[in-house]
């Protein structure tokens, strides 16, 4: 049996965002209407609003773009750790003993998955983890938060991992998942030139060979 799992955030205008800021909400704006013969709208969206992925631009200048991610590297085996523990941060003692290999993907499950609004106090990444999950290998990494790092001074965790072009991925869900192997599809849009993008990020439990 094949199992769907929907990890991303839904898109609307009183979602809630990063640090609450009413700027980074999205917008909706009706432009044609069925009196006109047809619904159109258009959207003003935050690239860095619910579950996206950075490219390496968002923090290096001559990082690479959000439309230059080779499709392979985010629909690929992942394995979703088991954080709920966690209490402030992931740490490296975290992340010892779960046999993370060189060439992985790996989600981070943690507290923040059940809490809806933004809170200040989320879940994070510690730099010395970072620095532990370069060191093994890992080529992504994805978390339940709206940001891998929370208040770090010159955003050491996002930096260290945009340079060796380890794929971040924010605002996962994953109240419904378990700790285990899927397949994962986070595919952001080929926005050229922009530094991340919104993605509707969605794991595999089971073969799709018929």
């Amino acid at each position: 049996m094949v199992q769907f799992y929907d990890v991303s955030m839904p898109i609307d205008e009183k979602m809630a965002v990063y640090k609450n800021r009413e700027e980074n909400r999205p917008r909706l704006e009706i432009k044609r209407d069925f009196n006109a013969g047809a619904r159109e709208t258009s959207l003003t969206l935050y690239m860095h609003a619910g579950t996206h992925v950075d490219a390496p631009f968002h923090f290096l200048p001559e990082g690479d773009r959000i439309h230059t991610l080779p499709v392979e590297e985010v629909i690929r085996p992942c394995r979703v750790l088991d954080m709920t523990s966690a209490a402030e941060k992931i740490v490296p003692a975290d992340l010892q003993g779960k046999d993370i290999r060189a060439g992985e993907f790996v989600l981070f499950k943690t507290k923040n998955s059940y809490v809806d609004e933004f809170d200040p106090k989320y879940v994070f990444l510690d730099t010395a983890a970072a620095e532990y999950l370069v060191a093994q290998g890992v080529r992504g990494v994805g978390i339940d938060a709206f940001s891998i790092e929370r208040d770090q001074p010159k955003h050491p965790t996002h930096r260290l991992l945009l340079r060796e072009k380890i794929v971040i991925i924010e605002g996962l869900r994953l109240a419904e998942v378990s700790e285990g192997e899927y397949l994962l599809i986070a595919l952001p849009l080929a926005i050229v030139g922009a530094e991340a993008s919104p993605s509707r990020v969605v794991l595999v439990k089971g073969s799709l060979e018929p």
